[in-house]
């Protein structure tokens, strides 16, 4: 889930009051007119009292943040987390994968890398992993979330990954199926330019 507050941006000779969001690859603005910058778009970025420059290929788009804030999200833009961090995956982390095929071999190249320890689904899920991840492509394969729900352990969390942009599953589907297993959904992450992941945890008073 990104970051969100009202600021002023001016944009060329526009110029209005809205909500920006930084998100982990993007920085988007609602307004009177609105934006949508990719990091891989911007040329420079810099703060300037409290501003945040941002230097596109078009023009230089100009958000006043606060010299705070806008230091933090110069950061961010500049040194952007990678999808390993963003999980919260770490040396030694234990993790189980659920509908991963080869169009994932990708991810499970970062995960060994980073020397987490990966439990394959078919064996069971234990009771000592730290995170669970569900690759679903359909709203069917949501059935599978309360069954995996009752093998989570303290705070141990559900990553439910989804398709972006399609009809058959959005992310109100994802909510509730998380929600009516009796969890929690606590973060968003973009996990491939097709794909979301959302985390989800015991409610900390039912742990």
């Amino acid at each position: 889930m990104g970051t969100e507050l009202n600021c002023q941006v001016r944009f060329g000779k526009q110029e209005s009051q809205g909500k920006a969001l930084l998100e982990t690859s993007e920085i988007i603005f609602r307004g009177d007119f609105r934006l949508k910058i990719p990091f891989a778009t911007i040329q420079s970025v810099k703060v300037v009292g409290n501003e945040l420059q941002v230097q596109t290929a078009e023009e230089v788009v100009i958000f006043e943040l606060g010299a705070a804030t806008a230091a933090k999200w110069r950061e961010k833009i500049l040194h952007p987390k990678s999808r390993i961090e963003k999980l919260g995956i770490k040396p030694g982390t234990r993790v189980s994968l659920i509908g991963f095929e080869q169009q994932d071999e990708e991810f499970i190249r970062e995960l060994q890398s980073t020397k987490a320890l990966v439990t394959p689904a078919k064996d069971g899920l234990s009771k000592d992993l730290d995170s669970i991840f569900l690759r679903i492509d359909a709203k069917k394969q949501l059935a599978q979330v309360t069954k995996i729900a009752k093998a989570i352990v303290g705070p141990a969390a559900l990553w439910i990954i989804y398709p972006k942009g399609q009809q058959d599953i959005t992310e109100g589907d994802v909510l509730s199926a998380g929600r009516k297993a009796g969890l929690k959904d606590i973060k968003v992450v973009g996990f491939l330019p097709t794909h979301t992941a959302l985390k989800f945890v015991i409610p900390v008073n039912k742990r």
